[in-house]
């Protein structure tokens, strides 16, 4: 079968950002359903973000395009140049190698839903525009600007 069972995708609570990066995102929801299709050159997530959840810290990849599409709900796309909202059939794409830091938060009453598409890099690095953290190609952990680890 090819159909994707999303009910029975496992969903993923939070992020792997150290702390206090991660306190935002502690609530948004991914299923990795590109994963549950057995896809190896593009990732695609279904994003869940209740009320006030955050779907990352605001970011830029350099070797990998994003692609969102919002299915229900609101949420506000904050980028370089401000605030845009969002809702059912609203669309947004990421260039890799663009310095945009980007992020969607949900500030609305009811939960949201995402579909993320990306491309996947083993030479991709990300930078976090807001914040002290980057992580490198090859790093899978997120370091300080300065390249210190975090401490676990």
């Amino acid at each position: 079968m090819k159909k994707i069972d999303i009910e029975a995708t496992p969903v993923r609570r939070g992020s792997r950002y150290p702390a206090p990066h991660d306190a935002p995102c502690r609530d948004r929801m991914r299923q990795a359903l590109g994963d549950a299709a057995g896809l190896a050159q593009f990732g695609v997530n279904l994003l869940t973000l209740p009320p006030g959840a955050w779907s990352s810290q605001r970011h830029w990849h350099s070797a990998e395009d994003e692609f969102v599409m919002v299915l229900e709900g609101e949420v506000v796309l904050i980028t370089d140049a401000g605030e845009e909202l969002l809702g059912p059939g609203d669309c947004a794409g990421f260039k890799a190698g663009e310095a945009d830091g980007h992020h969607l938060v949900n500030r609305g009453p009811a939960a949201a839903r995402v579909l993320e598409v990306g491309f996947r890099s083993d030479a991709d690095g990300v930078d976090y525009s807001d914040i002290d953290m980057i992580i490198r190609p090859g790093d899978d952990h997120a370091r300080h600007k300065d390249g210190r680890p975090y401490e676990s």
